[in-house]
């Protein structure tokens, strides 16, 4: 009898306090949960879709509790901090503080602790709520080609929690501000080259501003069954990739998306229909929307592989098209009926869960035409790209350092459509891939935990890309797939185009961050980088070089 009113407050203590809210993709807990995963001690963390709910977090900080003894000291440090993060029902006095209202701490000394900190808290077991002011600084400096620098700085909120013990929502706001060179706050904050009242810029001070929200609705109907509706916005990435990703890299604007994810033993299904918008124009009559249709499978078998295969489509022109909402159908052929006006994309992936402290994933994609003269690899309609990485945890049975070696290769035209509104692209920016078509990168990665609130990271990339040509006067002169926004032309660009024709770039790139956490959720980062541009066609060689300093916070 006592053992099943434990199991029954067990059940209710676990559903009261289960979180359903997402956690940013920038927390550093994803992170850690990578590297435990790749350790072996959980299993596989579907960082294919990475985003996740404190409840799925929660979880995993669970499992790797139980394994204590297989951790470092490091690792035991950094399990304690994220376990007072997400354990929402053992926060109290001793662990959080809040500045308004009752409930935690309030003490102003506390402002200064390793407490969780939130500006307003309320809990009760239907409803919770969560308040939290995000501040931001970074100051960048430059060194080559010459010395400038700009200051961003903003300030927000975000407020989270669930009701109904399965509905998360979070809405959050950040509006800031630029002093110093405008040009170059794009280089250091990548961000302001797809944030509208930035580019826009009639103001008179360069300024910008970043909104998310969304609804979750989760449900566990059966054992080993989870199902997902999410509608709303927030970063998003897809698909495996070390460096940047084949489908979603999440270096662009943020979309707006209705999102269905289906899990049943060892099966996963993700359902993704987002909408997005074309390049900037100052005529606004020329905006249009654009969406994106995934559909995607997976088989994951536990301590040994995982693999998928999925397929989008981009579209514009129209209304959400009620063909792409489908979640069970293949979008090539459906694209055909809908008489082929779209871009459609296929690709396969895998990721390896069989060597201790080595994993191995791979993604294969192709673009458009599949089936047809796959056996010339040169044909400008074969737009097919590959990547294939290894990650290594504790190279050398050293504790707390990871490894990261990856090669990625894109063919010409990829990303590209013979309607220039529908490639692969938002806001300008590349939804797919960063380094573009016709490119290929090598990247190189180490990282190191000095301890649970210093981490080192170093990169190196090595990227050689085929340009298109142009002359004085800006006129194409040849296309050599290098550019998502310039497609095939029939009748004008030749049937076959090498990988890198065109005018041949290479770049090194080389970035070094440390990043440093003395109290929680506040953080310094420090990074230097150094980008080296050869222009071989051309014999031009030019270098960029900056340091930026970068401090935020949560309240």
């Amino acid at each position: 009898m006592k053992k099943s009113i434990s199991i029954l407050f067990l059940i209710l203590f676990t559903t009261i306090y289960a979180q359903h809210e997402n956690v940013p993709l920038d927390n550093d807990v994803y992170v850690f949960l990578k590297e435990m995963k790749v350790k072996g001690i959980i299993g596989g963390i579907h960082d294919d879709s990475p985003n996740m709910s404190r409840y799925e977090v929660k979880k995993l900080l669970g499992i790797i509790n139980e394994n204590q003894n297989a951790l470092s000291n490091t690792e035991l440090g950094l399990l304690e901090k994220f376990s007072d993060e997400f354990n929402d029902d053992e926060a109290d006095s001793s662990n959080a503080v809040q500045f308004l209202g009752d409930g935690f701490s309030k003490s102003f000394a506390d402002l200064f602790s390793k407490k969780n900190r939130y500006m307003y808290a309320y809990r009760e077991p239907e409803a919770n709520f969560y308040l939290n002011v995000l501040g931001r600084f970074s100051f960048g400096q430059t060194f080559e080609p010459a010395k400038t620098n700009s200051t961003l700085y903003d300030i927000g909120f975000r407020f989270r929690g669930t009701v109904f013990n399965h509905l998360g929502y979070s809405l959050s706001l950040q509006k800031g501000g630029v002093s110093g060179s405008q040009s170059y706050a794009m280089l250091f904050d990548p961000r302001r080259k797809y944030n509208f009242k930035f580019i826009e810029a009639i103001e008179n001070i360069g300024n910008y501003d970043f909104a998310e929200g969304y609804l979750r609705y989760y449900i566990e109907p059966a054992k080993n069954m989870r199902l997902a509706l999410q509608l709303g916005r927030e970063k998003l990435k897809f698909g495996y990739g070390y460096g940047s990703k084949f489908v979603i890299s999440g270096d662009h604007t943020l979309m707006d998306f209705f999102r269905l994810n289906f899990d049943y033993g060892v099966f996963s299904f993700t359902s993704l229909t987002a909408s997005t918008v074309g390049t900037f124009n100052v005529n606004r009559d020329l905006d249009y929307t654009k969406y994106l249709a995934i559909n995607r499978f997976k088989l994951a078998f536990p301590k040994l592989i995982e693999f998928g295969i999925g397929e989008n489509i981009i579209y514009s022109g129209r209304g959400v098209d009620l063909a792409y909402l489908n979640p069970m159908i293949f979008y090539k052929f459906v694209e055909m009926s809908l008489q082929d006006r779209d871009n459609g994309s296929v690709w396969l992936d895998f990721q390896t869960h069989f060597l201790k402290n080595i994993e191995i994933s791979g993604t294969f994609f192709l673009d458009e035409n599949i089936l047809s003269h796959l056996q010339e690899m040169n044909l400008f309609s074969n737009k097919t790209a590959y990547q294939i990485g290894v990650f290594w945890y504790s190279p050398f049975a050293i504790s707390d350092l990871s490894f990261v070696a990856e090669y990625t290769k894109i063919r010409p035209y990829v990303y590209t459509h013979t309607n220039d509104k529908n490639s692969y692209t938002t806001f300008g920016e590349l939804i797919g891939h960063s380094i573009g078509p016709n490119s290929d990168e090598i990247l190189l990665r180490a990282a190191y935990n000095l301890n649970d609130w210093i981490r080192l990271n170093c990169a190196y990339q090595y990227i050689r890309s085929g340009e298109n040509i142009y002359d004085s006067e800006n006129r194409l002169v040849f296309n050599a797939g290098g550019d998502a926004f310039v497609p095939y032309r029939m009748d004008i660009d030749p049937k076959y185009i090498d990988f890198l024709d065109g005018e041949r770039v290479n770049q090194n790139i080389f970035t070094a961050t440390v990043k440093a956490e003395p109290l929680r959720k506040f953080y310094l980062n420090l990074t230097y980088k150094l980008i080296s541009r050869n222009n071989i066609s051309r014999n031009i060689d030019n270098k960029t070089s900056y340091v930026l300093f970068t401090t935020n916070f949560e309240l």
